[in-house]
């Protein structure tokens, strides 16, 4: 009888040593990551009694660096070796949150502190991320950055699914400020696995060749914008941010007042959204197998929204409005593999030397909506209802994908296709 090697389940990927650095850095960092988000607002609440304004005044300063900073840290990281920059990033972020725990050890924590790390950190995060997603293309071969960017992806839908109870058992048995002392050591492990790292990355162009940051900035929005595919693909995401903060500002506030459901309910259909976002990582990798990938993002958006329209149908069938939120969570499993497959084309299509600054541009034109849609989705939801709203939410967000279906993304066929 023959028997199967088990060795054959550990290729591609499983056996580049500097990959598996890189993935173990950022696994411990990711979950680290999510339990800050988790525990810097229980922290505000429990410890300091922060007021509603001071809550609003902390998540906006959260979200200010993406808006502020992402077109310079774009030209940083394309002036730069990425591996340096994000060492750099996490060793200062780590430095900046070991503050937290410090303070409040000694009774001087208070709101204005809080307010400084999370800007300081935000910017070091932005400066990370674009980094991040420019370095994996130096760091894998062309074709392997679809297995690269679903073990990511893995990495963090595990950390969706473990971190939110963890950061409460965390938070309940030592408190909030050493819960995110966890997230300073994880930023220093991400640190040594970046720095054991031995391939080296493609030479920076000469310093002769830069010319001014603003004309940098603007040839990765230039890029962007005169590339059929990566518009199209920023323009779907741009469309689905904006409709997307309805739900985001929304969706406690609907579950609870209109649905009736329970904190936990709530808990455990986010769990299950994490979850799906799991499976979808690890079935991302042979989803393009035998077929063209342009039709496949396309089929697998539109599915996805499929299933989200069950949230706001979901007022409808009171006394099934758990279940409905729960199989709507199930789209998360094409989601995710949409996502994976939507970074990969365009880390494979954008020249080595733009990553940073194309990227940093998209995360501006996509992130920088966020705040005008969860404006108009509170407006609305007052007006219209939280279910009528959720309905145009998620009309809008399908009609995100027309962006997809009149381009060149539907002719793709693979990501060496290069439409123009």
């Amino acid at each position: 009888m023959d028997h199967e090697n088990p060795k054959q389940h550990f290729n591609g990927l499983w056996r580049n040593p500097d990959f598996l650095k890189f993935w173990t850095g950022q696994t411990i960092s990711t979950l680290g990551s999510h339990i800050t988000a988790g525990g810097m607002p229980l922290l505000a609440l429990i410890t300091l009694q922060s007021t509603p304004f001071q809550m609003g005044l902390l998540q906006a300063i959260g979200s200010a660096p993406i808006l502020l900073f992402s077109l310079a840290a774009g030209v940083w990281v394309d002036r730069l070796r990425r591996r340096p920059v994000m060492i750099a990033a996490d060793l200062g972020r780590a430095v900046i949150l070991a503050t937290i725990p410090l303070s409040a050890a000694f009774g001087w924590l208070n709101m204005g502190q809080i307010y400084i790390v999370i800007a300081l950190a935000g910017i070091l995060t932005v400066l990370f991320n674009t980094a991040y997603r420019a370095y994996l293309p130096s760091l894998v071969e062309q074709e392997k950055i679809v297995e690269g960017n679903a073990k990511l992806t893995l990495s963090e839908s595990a950390a969706e699914v473990i971190g939110p109870g963890l950061t409460g058992v965390l938070v309940q048995t030592i408190t909030a400020p050493i819960a995110i002392l966890f997230d300073a050591l994880s930023f220093l492990f991400s640190a040594v696995t970046l720095a054991v790292i031995r391939k080296q990355e493609p030479p920076l162009a000469p310093p002769e060749e830069r010319q001014s940051m603003v004309h940098e900035a603007r040839l990765g929005m230039s890029t962007l914008l005169h590339q059929p595919v990566l518009l199209a693909l920023t323009a779907e995401a741009a469309t689905s941010s904006f409709f997307g903060n309805f739900i985001g500002v929304l969706y406690a506030l609907y579950a609870i007042r209109v649905l009736e459901l329970s904190p936990a309910a709530i808990g455990i259909t986010i769990g299950v959204g994490g979850a799906s976002s799991l499976i979808g990582a690890l079935l991302a990798e042979g989803a393009v197998r035998n077929r063209g990938l342009g039709p496949l993002l396309i089929r697998l958006f539109f599915i996805d929204k499929f299933f989200a329209f069950l949230i706001p149908l979901a007022a409808s069938f009171p006394s099934l409005g758990l279940g409905f939120l729960l199989i709507s969570q199930c789209g998360d499993i094409f989601g995710t593999i949409y996502s994976i497959h939507t970074l990969s084309l365009r880390q494979s299509i954008t020249p080595t030397r733009l990553q940073g600054r194309v990227n940093a541009s998209i995360e501006l034109l996509t992130a920088g909506v966020g705040p005008l849609g969860a404006l108009m989705g509170g407006f609305l939801g007052q007006s219209l209802g939280a279910q009528a709203t959720l309905f145009i939410a998620m009309v809008g967000i399908s009609l995100g994908g027309l962006w997809l279906v009149f381009s060149p993304v539907r002719k793709l066929q693979g990501f060496s296709d290069r439409p123009s």
